[in-house]
């Protein structure tokens, strides 16, 4: 019920991550027939399509998209109101001096969409499309038979770089980290999904001012015993020791400095501390990774780039940007109301926008990237601001983007590896698997120990990636034990909880019916319950499209959590394993497909979905 000739999607300019208009019918329409050649073959959403659909209608109708912006459809948020709606008519009128209801009622005399009921034209302009049960069912059968489950691949062909996480070096990963790599690899688990050949890239700060406090309290405040039983606590320690005595202690400082200066200029001894000190820290950054279910393509530290930097200030200064002011080297940006950039400082070091810049042009030249994103916190957007710039000066036509997401504070205020007042992600992460364990133990004594352990795992840890990527990244996060931990409600155990059950249903059906197969049996949606159920199914490409799109992947955990609502509505309100046989298995086939997508939703969150709980 979904025809539609040629199967293409409009290629535009690479900073437009999924911003892509689709065109359907084009040999219908002589204004968008010069565009043909500007297409590339893809799949399409339900949602692409209508949204497709309704385009040419509007040409038809004598209404262009070029002369008068985007016309598509999204999905209706009443169910009175239809399946989908579109409000072109209401803002296109207004530009041709004509009513909207006028407008309207000549888009709705070019036809009925494929697999659509006739449309509607409702209140001032509204365009209202509700699927038709024949096409309902046959884009349930589409998805069902789909292993990417309606997904097209939207990013087939396209590189992207992904720089996230990035903790420093001798120092633990606390609970502030959990933001960056928990959002960079759901946005890295997504993007895969979508078809793009993805970079992951851990940019490590092993490189920097801190290592002249660190060697120089390593020498002075060491205590061997707590360093092999902690390394890295022990370092955490020495750093905050040395660092208090140098604001105090303004010869301590140059000390440090010192330091600093004979580990850059390549100190054997300092350059054999700086070694260890790495080893040991990425060490432990692997131990939480692997727990975390994270991984990277790359692990460069600031350190990688070293010898690049005289590299970057001879490309600036042959692109006639590079500026000498009071000593240091600059390039001004008081053009894009940015300031001064300063890349080499009147000490004659470098600092964090020379590094940048160098991994930029270095990821460029290797990897010829569609686009580098960033994952890190608010803090650093004037810096990728002004890295930007200087890099378009350079020439660089690859998209740059930024995702800065809020901090995370404790209800007392902030929290500092300086001032000994962290949450270490490790202590965190144990007492989510804690907590979990508790509840496993107590609902299902009877599973094996290992079992139990397993799952209380899955819970735990999902709870806590839930608590982060459940909310807008850009919010503001203020950390509690609750929180971060809850259960129930819109949390991870919840989605998780309903994946288990309907593996549960599906486990009865077997042994009532062990002869009997339902994927023999078609998909009906006659029920009113049944037909929300489906819709939720066959929008969740549309959101994963949208998460990637605007590099959210709470719109994810939005969909999940929805789904899960409305499959338990379907659940409560419809017999299952007592209903007629056709439709006992059309209904246990709904219960697999939202099983799947549960599954393949948290997936891309990061979280493992268990059959059972």
């Amino acid at each position: 019920m979904f025809p539609f000739v040629g199967r293409y999607r409009w290629a535009l300019p690479d900073d437009h991550f999924f911003d892509y208009v689709l065109i359907r019918t084009l040999h219908e329409t002589k204004c968008f027939a010069k565009m043909k050649s500007g297409f590339e073959e893809c799949e399409m959403t339900i949602e692409q399509r209508l949204s497709a659909w309704m385009a040419a209608a509007f040409a038809r109708a004598g209404v262009t998209e070029a002369a008068h912006g985007s016309i598509g459809v999204r999905r209706s948020q009443n169910e009175a109101f239809g399946d989908y709606q579109c409000e072109a008519a209401l803002k296109v009128a207004r530009a041709l001096g004509q009513p909207p209801r006028v407008l309207a009622a000549a888009v709705q005399a070019q036809g009925t969409p494929p697999g659509c009921e006739p449309l509607a034209v409702a209140g001032p302009g509204f365009l209202n499309l509700r699927l038709s049960t024949a096409g309902l069912e046959e884009a349930l059968e589409a998805q069902a038979a789909d292993e990417r489950l309606g997904t097209p691949p939207a990013g087939a062909g396209r590189t992207v770089v992904l720089d996230y996480s990035s903790p420093n070096v001798a120092k633990p990963m606390h609970i502030g980290h959990i933001r960056s790599t928990v959002i960079g690899n759901a946005l890295d688990r997504l993007f895969r999904f979508l078809g793009y050949r993805v970079i992951a890239d851990n940019h490590v700060g092993d490189w920097g001012t801190q290592f002249g406090l660190l060697i120089l309290g390593y020498r002075q405040f060491l205590e061997p015993a707590a360093l092999q039983a902690d390394p890295i606590a022990e370092l955490e320690r020495l750093y905050r020791l040395s660092y208090e005595r140098s604001r105090a202690e303004p010869e301590w400082l140059a000390a440090a400095r010192a330091e600093l200066v004979k580990l850059q200029a390549g100190d054997a001894d300092n350059l054999a501390l700086w070694r260890q000190f790495v080893a040991w820290s990425r060490a432990e950054f692997q131990r939480v990774y692997e727990r975390l279910d994270v991984h990277f393509d790359l692990e460069r530290g600031e350190s990688y780039y070293n010898d690049k930097l005289p590299g970057v200030l001879e490309r600036l200064a042959a692109a006639g940007v590079l500026e000498a002011s009071e000593g240091a080297q600059i390039v001004r940006l008081e053009a894009e109301q940015l300031g001064v950039c300063i890349v080499r400082k009147s000490d004659g070091g470098y600092n964090y926008a020379t590094t940048d810049l160098a991994t930029v042009l270095n990821r460029i030249d290797e990897f010829n990237p569609t686009e580098i994103v960033y994952v890190t916190d608010e803090r650093q957007q004037l810096h990728f601001n002004q890295i930007f710039a200087v890099a378009r000066r350079l020439g660089v036509a690859t998209t740059l983007r930024h995702v800065w997401f809020g901090l995370m504070r404790l209800p007392e205020g902030t929290f500092s590896t300086r001032e000994g007042n962290v949450i270490k992600l490790e202590r965190l992460l144990d007492e989510a698997e804690s907590r979990a364990l508790a509840l496993v133990q107590a609902g299902s004594p009877e599973l094996p120990a290992e079992t139990q352990a397993a799952i209380a795992r899955a819970v735990g840890l999902g709870a806590v990636k839930y608590a982060d990527l459940s909310q807008n990244p850009q919010s503001l996060v203020t950390f509690t034990w609750e929180k971060a931990l809850a259960l129930e409600g819109n949390s991870a155990p919840y989605l998780q909880y309903a994946h288990a059950r309907i593996r549960a249903v599906q486990d009865k059906y077997r042994e009532r019916f062990p002869h009997e197969d339902p994927a023999r049996f078609p998909l009906c949606v006659r029920e009113p319950a049944e037909r929300r159920l489906a819709l939720r199914l066959l929008q969740f490409p549309d959101a994963l499209l949208a998460a990637a799109a605007q590099t959210r992947p709470n719109l994810i955990a939005d969909a999940l959590y929805d789904l899960a609502q409305t499959y338990s509505s379907f659940y409560q309100t419809l017999p299952f394993l007592k209903a007629p046989a056709g439709i006992r298995e059309s209904r246990l086939r709904l219960c697999d497909l939202t099983a799947r997508v549960l599954k393949q939703g948290l997936n891309l969150l990061g979280i493992a979905a268990p059959d059972r709980i």
